[in-house]
C-alpha cells in the first residue's frame, strides 16, 4: 500500500495530510496512525530483507515462537498474527526448510502439530531481535520519552475501547 503522492511543489503527502477540515476527526486519527505504521513497517521490511534476508512475516512468526518455547499450534499462530492458516503453513514450510523451526506432534492431540523454534532458530532470532530493537529505537529517536509514554497510554485506552 503506497500512501504517498507528490504535491505540485514536490513535497510528499500521506493519506492523513490530504484530508480537509470537512473530514471527521476519527478518520483523520485513523489515517495518521495508519500512515505512521505503514512507514515504519516498510522500513523494517526493507532492513530485514537487506540485513538478514528474511521477510517481516517470517520474523513475526519466529517472534511469536520465541515468546512460547513450548510451541504454538498453527491455528494459534494464525490468530496471533492475524493471517490465514495457509499463510502460516507457507511461512512455516520455509522456516522448516531452513531448520529454524520444527513441527512436533501436540501431546494433547495427536492429530495436531505445534511449531517450535529449533536451537538454530533461537540463535538466529536472538541476533535479529537485538538489531530490530535498535532499528525501532532509531526510527523513533526524535520523540521524547514523555511523548512516547503519553502515546502508549492513549493507544492503550483506544485498544480497550475497541475490545
Amino acid at each position: 500500500m503506497d500512501d504517498l503522492s507528490a504535491q505540485d511543489d514536490g513535497t510528499a503527502l500521506d493519506l492523513a495530510s490530504r484530508l480537509t477540515q470537512d473530514h471527521h476527526q476519527s478518520l483523520k486519527l485513523w489515517l495518521r496512525m495508519l500512515s505512521c505504521t505503514v512507514r515504519i513497517e516498510n522500513e523494517i521490511r526493507s532492513r530485514l530483507r537487506t540485513t538478514f534476508d528474511i521477510t517481516l512475516p517470517r520474523f513475526d512468526l519466529m517472534a511469536q515462537l520465541e515468546r512460547h518455547p513450548d510451541g504454538l499450534r498453527m491455528g494459534e499462530l494464525s490468530k496471533r498474527m492475524m493471517v490465514t492458516g495457509g499463510n502460516i503453513t507457507g511461512i512455516t514450510d520455509q522456516l522448516e526448510q531452513e531448520a529454524l523451526v520444527v513441527r512436533v506432534p501436540d501431546p494433547k492431540d495427536r492429530r495436531a502439530y505445534s511449531v517450535k523454534l529449533t536451537r538454530e532458530g533461537h540463535i538466529a532470532f536472538a541476533k535479529m531481535a537485538v538489531v530490530h530493537e535498535e532499528w525501532i529505537a532509531d526510527l523513533l529517536k526524535d520523540m521524547s520519552p514523555d511523548d512516547k509514554g503519553q502515546l502508549i497510554a492513549l493507544l492503550s485506552q483506544m485498544k480497550q475501547h475497541l475490545q
